[in-house]
């Protein structure tokens, strides 16, 4: 007797006793390219022979089949796959060619043999995606290399896991390591028949075509109408990709598809390929591998084959991709070879940059939850657009106003401010300084702190709240259009892991059901646990922050002291590059670490759905990073020269050493640097990444195949996604890490680092491509899992956005000198000009008054001369009832009330627009709402008819009897 699905044990009601389908060991074969009278196999056993044979010519590594094959075409060969329909042996052309001299004939006949072996070759390819009768589909594929000395448990688990799965409604069928190219590979093809589709679709409520959407085209505006008629480059080609037909939908349901309510034109395209493969998991994940008791089975761990995969009994598990991405014909003239290829075409090619995505066809091919991903992304990318031009403006704005600096030019050229003398950047070890020495750090100052930014930050920050408000409603238009408005209340089901290591179990008021249940002092235990365990290791992230500002301070000291002139003047510079390089590696190094102690701390909470686990897992894997990549950069804006002190009284709280200080010109230029160094350096690292080691990863795998001649043996489509690499355990987790952490740089701290939009830009538009290009040809076809939105990456998003209006806010006012430039331009300023400026942002200080470590070693007499006092960055007096104590002048207070008047009037400009903007701004169009009232409409109409019907049947029977 099957058993029931872990999790639908009380659904089944009514729905018991469907006949377990056979296991099929031989099939008579009529389809073109396989050969007939196949000898009987015993499940599991080689089968030699099976396929037809192949040249000698192996095809070129998966992921370089373009780059190879124009090489060998030059030199009269070809690597696909060939396979000859009547004979084994393949006969070359031109073989009796003498001297050179070709017949006409002769071409003929080579260009006919050519067309042969192409359309043999594509025969051969379509031949591996199905069972070997050619008509069912191949749904799922569990690989697995058997060793000679394998442990026997492995075999006993797959025995098992195969049998229940045949019990389940599956048909398998298998193929040995003999019909493999690496000969060491086995493989158990799996289909879903369409009794148990139905079944399955039933009990996971999948959504299916209920009638045609008649109010799509009612719906759409003039302006729609008119921008349509408008050609665009960035459109896709309406004849390579017709539009698809678009259906209102309703949970399958099989008594109302025996009534005719939903719309199926043929079985074999009912249920989609990512729906197919889907169901199959749902079966795959809940399958048992153990011969238990049914008392011992009730709550036993020993199912689904994630725990098969994690203990090698199989080492893979993947639905097949539809065929070759590339082809050698044109995509115009022939059209799609399949739909992968029209994904290469349409969407992964480099050359495609500039092009729309293709988003319905991504969900359609790898399900909804990658295809929300890419159309967040390119969402995000084209928000982007705007505002990247906003920071070239600005950035070419300093750039043309740089010479016009009134305090940089002050610092440069001014005869009597550059030769000030400084008071030493740090004890002992640092001597007396010009403040000319300054004078490149104030231009590139300039750069980035003008008006033109404070004017920026404020668009930034308006255009973050745009951003999360327009994705809300394009989310909305997804969430309709993909049928997933309602998937985590109605269609998620529990979590078989949650199911697993669960043993308590209680009725479900709401459904009266029996499920896993954990009570509230254990969850509450759990989590204190793991929060505990979260505070402990992000303060070891702050501890890491630490030693890198140790370095800056002691790299400082050590630069500032060297006697060449070239590298003390760039003292500072040098140690923040160097300090922010360290920094970048110290946070790639901790986020290998941290992934898996997240993961750990997810499991411990042991949550129900697997939208669950993942927001949990998403908000720790996301505190980490926060702490990892931004508190250096906090530390430089907020942090940095703030709590120095003054000569004489410098703060050495900090072990007992003396503070960074900022350069006479402000810390803004170490910020920027820093963030170009984290932001870009990471950038740069994962596209690097991304692209290499999934191609070095299929190479390695593939080149054993590849080394196979024999013309006995096909490489079939399941051996060449086997050769694959494999996506991520955690799916797309990296992926939206990686953008919502760029999503910071481009907000928090934009005010410091204008141009950060441009390297967002820049860098998404590859991003797009070298994802597209990873899923479509070097990782296998991932799961096609549904999704409902981003998930908590919204949240985490919104409150980014929050915490950069502050930030902002702050950094204009307290880290840039937009706000003591204004001060002193209508206070204290006797022309209205900040000429003069300089000088009042200085303060003098009395040598004589020194603590005895921060008199200089070498005060450089022959140089400065016997200095009386020096000038340092602040807003110091000498108190004359105090002789060496200074205070401070009312200018400091003055501007301290201005930058904190300026945070109050910038954050609530800032929420007042946003706000604004909430409430103008639905977060449904109009027409989606319309046509969700519409498709509720018909559901209930069906749900009438069908009850209707049944009570007519119900009356027949009744009056027949």
């Amino acid at each position: 007797m099957a058993r029931v699905p872990i999790g639908f044990e009380l659904q089944e009601e009514g729905h018991k006793g469907d006949p377990a389908l056979i296991n099929v060991t031989q099939i008579n074969v009529n389809y073109p390219g396989y050969p007939q009278d196949q000898p009987e196999v015993a499940p599991g056993g080689s089968e030699p022979g099976l396929y037809p044979s192949v040249s000698d010519n192996s095809p070129a590594p998966i992921g370089f089949e373009g780059h190879v094959q124009s090489e060998l075409k030059e030199n009269g060969e070809d690597n696909s796959v060939s396979v000859n329909m009547d004979s084994p042996q393949n006969e070359e052309a031109g073989e009796d060619e003498e001297g050179g001299a070709k017949v006409e004939k002769d071409k003929e006949e080579e260009e006919t043999k050519l067309i042969d072996r192409f359309t043999q070759q594509m025969i051969n390819e379509k031949a591996t995606l199905v069972f070997r009768d050619g008509k069912r589909k191949i749904d799922y594929v569990l690989a697995y290399e058997p060793e000679d000395n394998e442990d026997l448990k492995k075999e006993q688990r797959r025995n098992t896991f195969e049998k229940n799965l045949i019990e389940e409604g599956l048909e398998l069928e298998h193929e040995g390591k003999e019909t493999s190219k690496n000969g060491k590979t086995c493989f158990t093809k799996v289909h879903v028949p369409w009794e148990t589709m139905l079944r399955y679709a039933e009990l996971l409520n999948v959504k299916m075509p209920l009638a045609v959407n008649d109010m799509e085209t009612q719906l759409e505006s003039c302006f729609e109408n008119c921008w349509k008629k408008f050609p665009s480059p960035f459109e896709l080609d309406e004849d390579l990709l017709p539009e698809e037909p678009n259906y209102f939908t309703a949970p399958f349901n099989r008594s109302r598809m025996d009534q005719g309510q939903f719309v199926i034109k043929d079985k074999d395209t009912f249920f989609t390929h990512a729906q197919r493969s889907k169901i199959c998991y749902e079966i795959l994940s809940r399958a048992h591998f153990l011969d238990l008791d049914d008392d011992d089975d009730k709550f036993n761990k020993k199912f689904g084959v994630r725990k098969l995969v994690d203990n090698q009994t199989y080492n893979a598990a993947y639905p097949l991709h539809d065929g070759r991405y590339h082809s050698d014909h044109s995509l115009l003239t022939v059209g799609k070879d399949n739909d992968r290829h029209l994904l290469y075409e349409l969407w992964a090619r480099p050359g495609r940059w500039y092009k729309y995505q293709p988003l319905d066809q991504i969900r359609g091919y790898f399900g909804e939850k990658v295809g929300i991903y890419f159309s967040w992304l390119g969402f995000y990318t084209s928000m982007l657009i705007p505002v990247a031009i906003a920071g070239v403006v600005a950035f070419i704005y300093g750039l043309a106003t740089i010479m016009d600096d009134v305090p940089s030019t002050e610092i440069c050229e001014d005869p009597v401010i550059s030769n000030y003398t400084m008071c030493p950047m740090c004890d002992q070890r640092c001597s007396y300084w010009h403040l000319s020495d300054s004078c490149t750090y104030s231009r590139a100052t300039y750069l980035f702190d003008n008006p033109a930014t404070v004017c920026f930050a404020i668009v930034m920050a308006l255009w973050a709240s745009f951003f999360l408000e327009f994705w809300k409603r394009r989310q909305a238009e997804i969430e309709y259009e993909w049928d997933v408005a309602d998937f985590e209340e109605g269609e998620e089901t529990v979590r078989p892991e949650y199911e697993a290591s669960v043993s308590r179990r209680r009725t479900n008021p709401v459904t009266n059901r029996e499920e896993p249940y954990v009570p509230g002092w254990s969850k509450g235990f759990r989590y204190f646990t793991s929060f505990s365990i979260l505070l402990f290791f992000l303060a070891l992230v702050l501890a890491a922050v630490f030693s890198v500002i140790l370095y800056r301070i002691v790299m400082s000291a050590i630069l500032y002291g060297n006697s060449e002139s070239i590298i003390k003047t760039r003292a500072s510079f040098i140690s923040s590059i160097s300090a922010a390089c360290i920094n970048l590696v110290i946070i790639l190094i901790l986020n290998m670490f941290y992934q898996r102690v997240a993961y750990f701390l997810t499991e411990l909470e042991q949550h129900r759905t697997l939208t669950e686990w993942e927001d949990a897992f998403t908000f720790k894997m996301f505190l980490f990073q926060f702490v990892n990549f931004y508190s250096s950069i906090f530390y430089i804006a907020f942090f940095k020269g703030k709590f120095v002190g003054r000569p004489g009284d410098y703060n050495r709280s900090l072990l007992d050493k003396r503070q960074e200080e900022c350069d006479p010109s402000g810390c803004l230029i170490e910020l920027c640097i820093q963030l170009g160094i984290v932001m870009v350096g990471k950038q740069i690292i994962n596209n690097v990444k991304e692209i290499l080691i999934p191609k070095l990863m299929v190479w390695f795998r593939s080149r054993q195949s590849l080394k196979e001649t024999s013309e006995e043996k096909v490489y079939s489509r399941w051996e060449q996604d086997y050769n694959l690499a494999s996506m991520p355990a955690l799916g797309l987790f990296d992926e939206y890490l990686e953008m919502v952490i760029q999503y910071g740089f481009v907000t928090i701290f934009v005010a410091a680092f204008p141009l950060a939009p441009l390297f967002a830009l820049l860098n998404n538009v590859i991003e797009i491509r070298v994802d597209a290009y990873k899923f479509t040809t070097q990782w296998k076809r991932p799961l096609a899992e549904r999704a409902q939105d981003i998930g908590i990456w919204f949240g985490i998003l919104r409150g980014i956005s929050a915490i950069a209006v502050i930030s902002n806010a702050a950094i204009i006012a307290f880290t840039s000198e937009f706000i003591p430039k204004l001060v002193y331009l209508y206070g204290y300023s006797p022309d209205q000009t900040l000429s003069g400026y300089t000088n009042f942002s200085l303060s003098e200080f009395k040598v004589q008054y020194f603590a005895p470590q921060s008199v200089p070693d070498d005060p450089k007499m022959e140089i400065f001369g016997n200095v009386t006092q020096c000038r340092y960055r602040g807003y110091f007096a000498d108190d004359p009832s105090s002789p060496g104590e200074y205070k401070y002048t009312m200018a400091y207070w003055h501007i301290l009330a201005a930058k904190l008047a300026f945070v109050v009037v910038f954050e609530n400009l800032v929420v007042f627009c946003t706000w604004l903007v909430m409430y103008l701004v639905p977060d449904m169009p109009y027409k989606v709402k319309l046509q969700m009232l519409r498709e509720n409409f018909l559901a209930k109409e069906a749900l009438f008819s069908a009850d209707s019907i049944q009570k007519q049947r119900e009356r027949k029977n009744a009056s027949s009897n």
